[in-house]
């Protein structure tokens, strides 16, 4: 009776140590991810996806609005036109690239982390991995540089078309009987430059801008020039976040030689 009652402590003793390193195992691979770097990718994907799609949306509708509003000549906005196409492209290629490079740049953390913690080898840095993790930290600058500026110029059409619903919603506040007045509140893109000062009408007054407030490509393409410039700031925050995580990786990458830290970057 007592062998199998050692017996049976045994297997229990075995179990419980099989568990406990199937626990360690976990947190040991818990603290190989590198939290700030996939928090910036998924911010930075959102952020991206929402800038791309909605805008490329959102300049379409635009270009409704202008061919049937404010300027009836197609040879007065065929610049505009070829503008607008070439954006749309343009907007591909960043969906593209920020789709790789984000998945580089987490590819990048995911080795550092483990590296440096020593997860799976001996620590080992070599001349050209500081290289290539000093390139990731001067792109990642100048591309939120970059980004900086394309969040201010998502701003641009978000301002012309509050003006726009600005000026909508005076002339819906105007008395009925006070005509005269409300003719006299007009929106006038020619002198945002986006036309020549040549084109007809450019601009609309009284009832008519209030009926292009009305249609259904306005209210699109102004709340989704919004989304599309939330999403610039958010791709902006996800480059910042990434700015400091490829930093932080560099030095880790220089001076782990010299010294024992650790990152969970």
């Amino acid at each position: 009776m007592k062998p199998a009652m050692e017996t049976a402590a045994e297997e229990t003793t075995e179990q419980s140590q099989e568990r406990k390193g199937c626990f360690e195992c976990c947190i040991k691979c818990l603290g190989g991810v590198p939290y700030a770097s996939l928090v910036a990718t998924i911010l930075c994907f959102s952020g991206v996806a929402l800038f791309c799609g909605c805008g490329h949306v959102a300049l379409t509708g635009t270009l409704t609005i202008l061919e049937q509003h404010f300027s009836s000549t197609p040879s007065d906005h065929v610049i505009l036109t070829e503008v607008i196409q070439l954006m749309q492209y343009v907007i591909y290629g960043i969906a593209s690239f920020f789709f790789l490079y984000g998945i580089i740049l987490l590819a990048e953390g995911f080795y550092t982390t483990s590296a440096v913690k020593e997860l799976h080898s001996e620590f080992k840095t070599t001349a050209c991995g500081r290289c290539i993790s000093g390139m990731f930290v001067f792109l990642t600058y100048i591309l939120g540089v970059a980004w900086l500026g394309v969040f201010g110029f998502s701003a641009v059409p978000v301002f012309m078309f509050y003006n726009m619903w600005a000026s909508c919603e005076v002339i819906k506040g105007v008395p009925v009987n006070l005509t005269t007045e409300s003719d006299q509140i007009c929106v006038d893109i020619r002198q945002y430059g986006i036309i020549p000062w040549n084109a007809l009408p450019g601009k609309a007054c009284g009832t008519a801008l209030e009926n292009i407030c009305s249609t259904n490509e306005f209210y699109m393409s102004y709340h989704l020039f919004i989304v599309a410039c939330a999403g610039a700031g958010a791709t902006v925050i996800a480059l910042l976040i990434y700015m400091m995580a490829t930093t932080y990786n560099y030095a880790v990458l220089k001076f782990k030689s010299r010294e024992d830290c650790c990152t969970k970057f």
